[in-house]
């Protein structure tokens, strides 16, 4: 499985977080004590804080150490795998090339670790299932990106779908609002369309939302749900401007909800499969 830098850095900000709370001290004090360790090391209460918040993006080993001093964790194996993730925090994947057009790239990095996706879309096909046509159609289509920028957005979210080849592809559950279909143009639509009924299969699975449900519970809007092996869920919301990524557990908790209704309301698999198929019959 690759390698998330973003998950290793949280999961080493829990780790620390727990340390200092097992040491007995508050970040006030644990910043004090390694200063007095490392004084030629800046170190200050906000610092510690950042640490724990995952905010700073590369932590240098003679500070992993001296926390860990700090801390009282003596194991040499223990101290070796705290180190060796920390390294690993500090890794760059290959969204990093593509920051002009992705961002901080937070959401690609995080998902190529997912061991199950779960994403409710509602005026669009989830980027991860996305044909390089329609992807095009929708990036010129939104008409707020240069030109010159669409062909590295299109390649970078066809990148993205290299997860799915692996050996270890995350689980896929996508549940689509019928809005989506509607607004799909009309030149492309036909190979989405097949693309989604033929990329299906045991792990990935795509369910129509239609119409006829009426009013229910994701109304608010589109939302993904990341889950891994070993680290909390955490949900993604997108705007025009900006993400939001939900980490608190009840928030995550409600999220879970809302995707659990919606995707009791969809079509079943088999029924969405039947559901697209006429649907590329209307259209021939």
């Amino acid at each position: 499985m690759a390698a998330s830098p973003t998950l290793r850095r949280r999961r080493l900000a829990r780790q620390l977080l727990r340390l200092r709370e097992e040491a007995g001290l508050t970040a006030k004090k644990a910043a004090a004590q390694a200063k007095a360790a490392s004084p030629d090391r800046p170190w200050f209460e906000a610092k510690i804080t950042r640490i724990e918040n995952s905010k700073i993006q590369r932590i240098r080993d003679i500070d992993i150490q001296t926390l860990l001093d700090v801390y009282k964790v003596s194991d040499a194996d223990e101290r070796e795998a705290y180190r060796r993730l920390a390294r690993e925090a500090s890794q760059t994947g290959w969204w990093v090339g593509y920051r002009d057009v992705l961002g901080s790239g937070t959401y690609v990095d995080l998902e190529t670790e997912a061991s199950r996706i779960r994403s409710y879309q509602v005026l669009y096909i989830p980027g991860l299932l996305q044909t390089e046509a329609y992807a095009r159609a929708l990036v010129q289509g939104g008409s707020v990106i240069a030109d010159r920028d669409v062909d590295r957005v299109v390649e970078a979210r066809m990148l993205r779908q290299g997860i799915l080849h692996r050996a270890d592809a995350p689980r896929l559950w996508a549940v689509v609002d019928e809005a989506a279909f509607d607004k799909m143009p009309a030149a492309v639509a036909e190979e989405q369309i097949q693309h989604l009924i033929e990329i299906q299969r045991p792990t990935l699975r795509v369910q129509v939302l239609p119409h006829s449900v009426g009013p229910h519970a994701g109304m608010d809007g589109a939302f993904v749900v990341l889950d891994f092996e070993r680290d909390p869920s955490t949900v993604y919301v997108e705007h025009s401007t900006s993400s939001l990524f939900v980490e608190d557990a009840a928030d995550v908790a409600h999220y879970e909800m809302v995707y659990d209704h919606v995707h009791a309301m969809a079509l079943s698999p088999s029924d969405s499969i039947r559901w697209m198929e006429r649907r590329l019959e209307s259209l021939r």
